[in-house]
């Protein structure tokens, strides 16, 4: 099932089954009419279906997932029987104190917010005293289960929100094994902006015949727009840096036919300041796999790549694509145009084509059916030279999966003792030997500082920023 329907007349709160002493909660809160996300998931998640819901932040998500998890609260047991996972524990904390209030109707429920960054004393003293719904990041979640101060096997109720955000981060590990620990009979509600194929798997090994929703108020149809720049051969790079200048892309993917030719227009852009990698057939696995890291949280804005090694890129919002050189294959054109314009946004893809391809372009508006108007270049080669910084940092640390290191571990030492905000975090990504966090540039160097002179897990490890 997939809904994008506004709510009507008919999608009150009072036209759902739920308890008189509910519905009067949420009148009192001010709730009357359900937004769209609400209409369409709360039918089948009353009813106990899972369900995946795409839908972004302010939707009003939170009481589309609360709503069914405290109907089916028994207040009088005190055990946890509704888990919530939340990426960040600024979301936790908001989650949490939302829940509290819609909780109300009920009789002494107890809600417990468990996040890194905070002592674990007093939470397990909290587990102690028992709790009805607990709200967490993953990392702690997985602490308290390794220490058994948290028992998730009477938990009827599963919620992760900002799901995407959570893999985003590299919690797919840590939330699988969360997963196992409740009881395969839950109910399983999952909640995301967007839908990566990382989601895809985790619903496939974890949800029952899930219900999906779909609500996207803007762009219900991905737009790819094309052009097509005229250019002699010796005027391609003066063309490239004027497009980027103009355009400033906070990611863009630059396609060239060979390695020479990826490495060369890389280090012409690194010399006029741009923020630029290159990927090709030709690099190590780790290397490769390290800079589609860099490029994914958005720690670098620029990847000239090769078709070859453009396949294992998987990046929703990728704002522009640029073809330096065309491919002779429609097909191939076809697919390097399918790197932008994802999950509903609009895309740009810009093609510089000398008078030596137009055969190529022939065969590129037979297979896209459209008729492309060729631009000349003279407009492109006097935009100003405008280079611009990636929005966030890479920062490496010399411990990995090997030695135990985990996302939950990074985040809880940059929002914890550092003090910087959940929001100012990007992916995160575990390797073998090594990590890798995206933080935003403003706060690049106080997160490299702190991590560099504290500890993580008891141990020191080497941090440096990747350039």
């Amino acid at each position: 099932m997939t809904s994008s329907t506004p709510p009507t007349e008919s999608q009150a709160f009072a036209s759902l089954s739920l308890p008189d002493s509910m519905l009067d909660n949420l009148a009192n809160l001010g709730f009357e009419q359900m937004t769209p996300v609400q209409a369409a998931s709360l039918p089948a998640s009353l009813d106990g279906k899972d369900v995946i819901a795409k839908a972004k932040t302010g939707s009003g998500k939170t009481l589309a997932f609360a709503l069914p998890m405290l109907t089916r609260l028994d207040p009088a047991m005190y055990a946890v029987q509704g888990l919530v996972l939340c990426p960040t524990r600024e979301l936790a904390d908001q989650v949490a104190k939302e829940v509290r209030k819609l909780a109300r109707f009920l009789p002494n429920i107890k809600v417990l917010t468990l996040c890194g960054g905070m002592p674990i004393g007093p939470q397990i003293g909290s587990l102690e005293h028992g709790a009805h719904i607990v709200v967490g990041t993953p990392g702690r979640i997985e602490d308290h289960l390794r220490k058994q101060t948290l028992d998730l096997s009477r938990v009827n109720t599963l919620v992760l929100d900002e799901a995407d955000r959570m893999l985003d981060m590299g919690f797919f590990d840590s939330i699988s094994n969360i997963i196992s620990k409740t009881p395969g009979s839950r109910q399983s509600l999952l909640f995301s902006a967007t839908y990566p194929d990382s989601i895809a798997t985790l619903s496939y090994d974890f949800m029952r015949e899930p219900v999906t929703v779909e609500i996207d108020t803007q762009h219900t149809q991905t737009v790819i727009r094309q052009r097509v720049i005229q250019v002699e051969k010796d005027q391609r790079d003066e063309v490239l840096v004027g497009l980027l200048s103009h355009y400033q892309p906070a990611s863009c993917v630059v396609f060239c036919n060979t390695r020479q030719s990826s490495e060369a227009v890389t280090d012409i852009l690194r010399a006029y300041g741009f923020s630029a990698l290159a990927l090709h057939g030709d690099k190590e696995q780790k290397e490769r796999d390290l800079i589609l890291a860099r490029f994914a949280n958005r720690s670098c804005s620029i990847l000239v790549a090769t078709d070859v090694a453009a396949r294992g890129l998987d990046v929703d919002d990728v704002e522009a694509v640029i073809n330096y050189e065309m491919t002779r294959d429609a097909e191939v054109h076809v697919h390097r145009s399918g790197r932008t314009g994802r999950a509903g946004r609009e895309g740009l893809v810009i093609n510089l084509l000398t008078a030596s391809e137009a055969h190529k372009l022939d065969g590129i508006q037979k297979e896209l059916n459209v008729e492309l108007t060729v631009e000349p270049c003279a407009k492109w080669l006097s935009i100003p030279l405008a280079p611009y910084k990636a929005p966030m940092v890479s920062l490496q640390l010399d411990g990995g999966r090997k030695n135990k290191v985990r996302p939950g571990d990074i985040l809880g030492a940059l929002t914890g003792a550092i003090g910087l905000q959940g929001s100012q975090v990007g992916k995160i990504a575990i390797f073998d030997f090594h990590a890798l966090v995206a933080v935003e540039f403003d706060a690049s160097r106080r997160a490299l500082d702190g991590l560099s002179e504290g500890k993580i897990k008891g141990r020191s490890f080497r941090v440096r920023r990747l350039r």
